[in-house]
């Protein structure tokens, strides 16, 4: 049996859709899109369903007017790093006024309202390893 005579893998399904610098997953088209920074899985079944896309198709099976349909929805929104920049302003902007939100902020600690008792600790800086048994290990001498 000869392998060189093999044909070589189809290199169109190589090539994954790429929007905005971010290579989208083959994954469920649904769930692709939402590797996306601003896309949710909930705008994105908004975003195929206005593009005339299945929902259930995988992301290496759209044809290439699909891909332009969905280029086409997102060309409105804000996404990755506009986005990023937009919200890193805002936070910027409530701690240079000073409110408790942008304090909050400032020190990493949760800002909306919860608990830092007993949640939070890793953002805290406060990571406790769980109980043993309580006894010592006891040394060889």
């Amino acid at each position: 049996m000869s392998y060189a005579a093999t044909p070589a893998t189809n290199s169109a399904k190589d090539n994954h859709m790429r929007i905005s610098g971010i290579t989208i997953p083959n994954k469920r088209a649904v769930y692709a899109l939402t590797a996306l920074y601003g896309i949710g899985p909930a705008r994105s079944a908004k975003i195929l369903t206005a593009a005339k896309v299945d929902l259930m198709k995988k992301a290496d099976e759209l044809t290439a007017e699909e891909e332009n349909a969905i280029r086409k929805q997102l060309e409105g929104l804000k996404l990755e790093g506009d986005l990023k920049r937009e919200v890193s302003g805002n936070i910027k902007r409530l701690k240079d006024i000073g409110t408790y939100r942008g304090l909050r902020h400032g020190k990493r600690l949760p800002v909306r309202g919860q608990r830092t008792k007993t949640n939070s600790r890793t953002v805290r800086g406060n990571v406790r390893k769980t109980m043993g048994s309580g006894r010592r290990k006891e040394s060889k001498t």
